[in-house]
């Protein structure tokens, strides 16, 4: 039989483990969120191009993508594609720009999150290059030109429900760039 005193350090021992290791999965659980929605599309999340190489175009199989642009209250830009619709060959490497003006006195930084719907065609969406990777730091006034290099996944036509699509919505909405207020770098 063991001691009480024994007991109670062994059960301590593993609630403290326990804890410990709910705190390191707390810590965890966005890295490995955003890792499962770039595998897998989860809700709307485009995948990313590892080679910046598109597989080429699949002949005679197109579909259109709309282009949405949001921007938050918070952050006085506008902001929107430059063509609202564009018929792309499934396969094909594809360029679509947006451009933003930044509204105020100020400089300001603003960060865009991005998905596409419906949300089954995110595994399908690769994006080579996007202006959604890194800040984007306007001053008092300027407007930008911002490419997105992109092409849907041939894979596509394969899937018995994404291969039904006949478009892809790939919407961005903007945002005053947390870190960059928080940092005191820019206004926001």
């Amino acid at each position: 039989m063991i001691a009480p005193e024994a007991r109670n350090k062994r059960v301590g021992a593993i609630a403290l483990m326990i804890a410990l290791g709910m705190l390191a999965l707390g810590y965890a659980s966005v890295p490995l969120y955003r890792m499962f929605c770039q595998a897998t599309g989860f809700g709307g999340t485009t995948q990313r191009s590892e080679t910046g190489v598109a597989p080429g175009a699949v002949v005679g199989k197109m579909i259109d993508v709309r282009f949405d642009a949001n921007v938050s209250p918070s952050l006085p830009w506008q902001f929107g594609p430059e063509k609202k619709v564009a018929r792309v060959a499934i396969g094909a490497r594809q360029m679509a720009f947006f451009t933003a003006t930044n509204l105020s006195d100020r400089p300001i930084t603003g960060t865009a999150a991005f998905n596409v719907t419906p949300e089954i065609a995110g595994a399908y969406f690769t994006k080579i290059q996007c202006f959604c990777f890194t800040q984007q730091t306007l001053k008092p006034g300027e407007t930008i030109r911002m490419p997105v290099i992109y092409y849907v996944d041939p894979a596509i036509l394969t899937d018995k429900e994404a291969g039904k699509l006949n478009e892809i919505t790939l919407s961005y909405t903007f945002y005053p760039d947390k870190s960059a207020v928080d940092s005191g770098r820019v206004g926001g």
